[in-house]
């Protein structure tokens, strides 16, 4: 027999972490997604030489959870796998939506959107989604989905967003052909205005890059 795949409905609930406050001296609010593997709290410590008083993070936390290493001692997460992707999107969308509003981010203050790894096609998602304009779009060793064109980002060529990529000379997950790939899809998404960051290292978060940003 045949079976059958079904869907409901339902209400559930998600965390995210912050780090520092957001007070009248903020200059920057950043909204960082994590790489696959980790917990939004663990992901935080990348920006925690950032001035505290100048910069308030908002780390929202990938849904599904899982044991790593089969240790069944530590936990990290995963936004999407291919099983029901758009399924998926829908119901991370709703959650970034409520993380958004909730967090009623001044429009005066620069919006910082950063993406490390699997964190990249969500966020490249997200912004499409929304239409964004942000302060500024870094999208850090990870890859942009295939289904995202130049229109799902022309709101930007009216905005003053700046669009940085940042990845490893020796990032592990890369090759020659799919560098070439990734550096044309991205000319052709931003209309060959992302500045590019290419650094000695492998697939992993430089805390120094980080705080070169702002």
């Amino acid at each position: 027999m045949k079976s059958i795949e079904k869907k409901v409905k339902y209400t559930t609930t998600n965390t995210y972490e912050t780090l520092n406050t957001l007070t009248n001296k903020t200059k920057n609010v950043w909204i960082v997604f994590h790489g696959i593997g980790y917990l939004s709290r663990y992901f935080l410590k990348y920006f925690k030489e950032l001035n505290p008083d100048e910069n308030y993070i908002i780390a929202p936390q990938a849904p599904s959870k899982y044991y790593l290493n089969g240790a069944y001692v530590h936990v990290g997460a995963s936004w999407l796998t291919k099983e029901n992707t758009n399924l998926e999107l829908e119901n991370l969308n709703q959650y970034l939506e409520a993380v958004y509003e909730a967090e009623k981010i001044p429009k005066d203050l620069k919006l910082i959107i950063f993406g490390f790894s699997q964190g990249v096609s969500i966020v490249t998602r997200w912004v499409a989604y929304k239409k964004l304009a942000c302060s500024e779009l870094i999208l850090y060793a990870g890859g942009i989905p295939n289904e995202l064109n130049a229109s799902d980002f022309t709101f930007l060529e009216n905005t003053n967003t700046k669009v940085t990529v940042i990845v490893g000379d020796k990032d592990e997950y890369l090759n020659e052909e799919s560098m070439k790939t990734e550096k044309e899809k991205i000319k052709m998404l931003f209309n060959n205005k992302a500045e590019m960051i290419v650094f000695d290292g492998k697939h992993e978060v430089k805390k120094e890059l980080i705080n070169g940003l702002v």
